[in-house]
């Protein structure tokens, strides 16, 4: 993040044959989805920013295409309403009326903003949306990066200005407010999260059960391809693009995933990158990556990046106290660690590359 979000880490869907045993809700019913009769319908949207791709294991290509536009709509509309970069959005005049009154913002933007709190309850403060009090030091964003490093007396100066609990929400009047002038919030490493959580409902309304959504560093899949799991690959840090250090079979959960590789620059033979500890104003050094499995996309998408600034031993005490969480970490020293949860469900296919 700080999301990520980023976050971020590109999940890929392997080659491999597709195998092991499903992860369904109890509630969903026994359903017959032969091979003879259904086929992968796939469709991509630029949207955030980011290249939204969804793809349904479905006999009815129709009536998929009309939830994926569906899906399309809502990503664009939520972006209206959260993005640092459209001209309006509740975000946007939430940072211009900081430290001088509430605004008026959309009951998404409440849900997004208190799921962040709770997030930054858990990690002491690491995952905290109000960093964006740092903007226009650090560049990562690709519509205005720079590769530069700021100077430290003005991240210093800006310190003071990140803090979560100054941006309060007034549910029943429906209002958010920066307390101080000067903050700035920025929901990147929750808000796409959000978004697929939105999107799987979209396409369950629409009856599709079998579905994967991948969302730059958030990916969720709701039910089978091809009668067995979605086999999931989980991204080397340093290694090429496509190459994954580690699989995952999953149905019906989420797959998030915090990374120092996709937006960074390398000066001095240091690697400084989007995700950025809140307490220091630097880049965090104590991952190379952070993945979380769990139910809903909207916690997983701000758990990894706050599990990636707590670091290995801290991270992944985290993810052992919290319900229906696991995780895997990559170290800054490219160990690899894994959760009770998916001790047993995690198959590391080759280490990963070791590389500054």
């Amino acid at each position: 993040m700080v999301r990520v979000q980023t976050f971020s880490l590109s999940l890929l869907l392997a080659a491999a044959v597709f195998f092991g045993s499903a992860c369904a809700q109890p509630e969903a019913p026994a359903r017959d989805v032969t091979a003879s009769a259904a086929h992968l319908i796939e469709r991509s949207h630029e949207t955030m920013g980011t290249r939204l791709e969804v793809s349904a294991w479905t006999d009815g290509e129709d009536g998929a295409a009309s939830a994926f536009d569906a899906v399309f709509r809502e990503f664009d509309r939520l972006d209206a309403l959260m993005s640092v970069w459209q001209p309006g959005s509740d975000i946007v005049r939430l940072n211009e009326a900081a430290g001088d009154h509430p605004v008026p913002v959309s009951a998404e933007t409440i849900e997004v903003i208190a799921a962040s709190r709770r997030v930054s309850d858990w990690t002491d403060g690491k995952f905290d949306v109000t960093f964006a009090g740092l903007s226009g030091l650090w560049r990562f964003d690709h519509q205005d990066k720079n590769n530069r490093i700021p100077d430290r007396a003005a991240v210093t100066e800006r310190l003071p200005l990140i803090d979560y609990r100054d941006l309060v929400v007034d549910t029943q009047a429906g209002t958010a407010f920066l307390r101080r002038k000067g903050m700035r919030a920025n929901l990147g490493g929750v808000g796409k999260g959000y978004a697929v959580d939105r999107a799987a409902d979209i396409l369950r309304s629409r009856g599709l059960r079998d579905f994967m959504i991948q969302f730059g560093g958030d990916l969720y899949v709701g039910g089978l391809r091809d009668g067995r799991p979605w086999r999931l690959g989980v991204r080397d840090p340093r290694g090429p693009k496509d190459r994954s250090f580690a699989m995952l079979d999953l149905s019906d959960g989420t797959f998030s995933t915090s990374g120092d590789y996709e937006r960074f620059f390398i000066e001095d033979g240091r690697r400084y990158h989007h995700i950025i500890d809140p307490d220091t104003g630097e880049p965090a050094n104590l991952c190379r990556s952070v993945t979380i499995v769990a139910n809903r996309a909207l916690l997983a998408d701000a758990i990894d990046t706050g599990v990636f600034l707590l670091g290995p031993e801290a991270g992944m005490a985290l993810i052992e106290r919290l319900p229906d969480v696991e995780g895997v970490i990559v170290t800054a020293e490219n160990k690899v660690l894994v959760s009770s949860g998916l001790r047993n469900r995690l198959t590391v296919v080759a280490p990963p590359t070791d590389a500054p």
